[in-house]
């Protein structure tokens, strides 16, 4: 396993992990409105969900995924974040393989349109959901759930190692 799939991985995983948290909230604790990032649970859900979206349909070149019309459930919002991890994952892997992480590509909602490098754009909208997830953390952490998560790399590569190992 490369570095790459590592910060894939836990990527991926650890927003999942808190995805299937979310789902212990009530509606009225997912719209509460904080003083923190997007202002509620689901507004940073819908954010951090859409954001790996927009990117990963930026950097493929297609339509940008519309945006819903009514406002998702928890659950929407796993099964989007899901299927846009995916497509994310999969570009960036072809990305690393074909070693173009240097090559340009047009961000074309830039106003002016702007060049961007595949592995500046990756590594961005890795770091962008790690930034957060450390806000819903706190966020859940407020609205009472426990035992959450750290959310750091090494643990889930600890956790990943020993899960594997044969």
């Amino acid at each position: 396993m490369d570095l790459l799939d590592r910060l894939l991985g836990h990527d991926e995983w650890t927003t999942a992990l808190l995805l299937d948290r979310c789902s212990e909230l009530s509606e009225a604790q997912i719209d509460q409105t904080f003083d923190i990032d997007h202002g509620s649970v689901r507004a940073l859900l819908i954010h951090l969900t859409r954001n790996v979206e927009v990117w990963t349909d930026l950097m493929n070149e297609v339509p940008v995924r519309p945006r819903p019309d009514v406002p998702p459930t928890v659950a929407d919002l796993k099964q989007r974040y899901a299927v846009a991890y995916g497509d994310f994952s999969s570009l960036a892997r072809a990305v690393a393989d074909s070693q173009r992480e240097n090559e340009l590509w047009i961000d074309r909602l830039d106003n002016p349109p702007k060049s961007k490098t595949y592995g500046g754009a990756i590594l961005h909208v890795i770091t962008h959901n790690m930034h957060h997830r450390a806000h819903l953390l706190l966020m859940l952490s407020r609205l009472g759930l426990t035992d959450l998560p750290e959310g750091d790399l090494l643990g889930w590569d600890t956790h990943f190692s020993r899960n594997s190992a044969g």
